[in-house]
Order: C-alpha cells, then structure tokens, then sequence
C-alpha cells in the first residue's frame, strides 16, 4: 500500500485530478481529465476505458466495454472531500460506485451506489475513509472487481447487490 502523507488542506483541484489521470493510466486506457457537466458536481473528472474481462479476470464476463470515472470536490463545507467513483458498462446500463456526497445522509457519508440507466436501484452504506484522495483512489480500485461481480441481475437488468 502506497502512504500519502500531504496536507490535504493544500490540494489544488486540477493537479489532484491529474495524478488520479497519471495513476489510472496504469491500468486503463485513453485516460484524461475531463470538465464536468453542469448537473455533475465537482470541476473534473478522470475518465478511462477498459475491457472488464481483463480487468477483472473473468473471460466469460458479458461485455468487453466499461469506463471508470472519478471525480474529487475538495471544497465542500465538510472536513471531507466529496468523490465519485463510478463503473459503468454502457451496453448493460450498469453503474456501480461509491459516493462521497450530501445524498443519503441515512447511509452515512458514502455509500455503495447501482444504478439500472439512470435510475438508482440499490444503495447500501460503505467505508467512509478518511485519507488523501490518492489513497481513495488505490483502495477503492482494490474494491472495484468485487463490487462489480457483486451486482445481481434479474432479466438482464441490474437490481442491486448481493
């Protein structure tokens, strides 16, 4: 496990997205930063590509087209960042991330979040780590195969997790 030890309270949003680009390039493809639209919050977002079947191992996996996207706001009135960092299969309409946000204030301040297009179809609380958002990034990416193999499927949709 990588340690990063900078202040938190000195990140700039731009270089922060640009190292979570230079970190996901490892393992996706055409990587880049990108500017968020106006109904997503947060300035940026890093979006890469990959084949899930090699990704998560699984030569049988039922699409060969996936993108992660993930997005710090690091200005949010909490002593916390907000992130999303989301799976998606668009052939299968399938969304799977975790949401550090002011939504479901129930689940506490992240949650394990899928989506059937876009419409919400589970939600379920998930670790809150209180860490640099590099950090984040390593272990949500450490999580990401299980939760993705842990969606289940009812006529070709997704309806939550197992």
């Amino acid at each position: 496990m990588v340690a990063f030890l900078a202040n938190r309270a000195n990140l700039q949003s731009k270089r922060l997205h640009d190292r979570i680009r230079n970190r996901l390039s490892a393992e996706f493809d055409d990587v880049h930063r990108r500017r968020t639209e106006p109904r997503e919050a947060g300035p940026y977002r890093v979006v890469g590509t990959v084949n899930p079947r090699q990704f998560l191992g699984e030569k049988t996996y039922p699409t060969t087209t996936a993108r992660v996207e993930v997005g710090f706001q690091l200005q949010t009135g909490e002593p916390y960042e907000y992130y999303w960092f989301n799976w998606i299969e668009p052939d299968r309409q399938l969304l799977v991330g975790w949401h550090q946000d002011d939504t479901h204030a129930d689940l506490g301040p992240v949650h394990l979040q899928v989506n059937d297009s876009t419409t919400a179809v589970d939600h379920q609380p998930a670790d809150f780590i209180d860490s640099h958002p590099l950090d984040v990034v390593e272990r949500r990416l450490e999580s990401l195969p299980d939760a993705v193999t842990a969606v289940e499927w009812e006529d070709g949709r997704p309806v939550g997790l197992r």
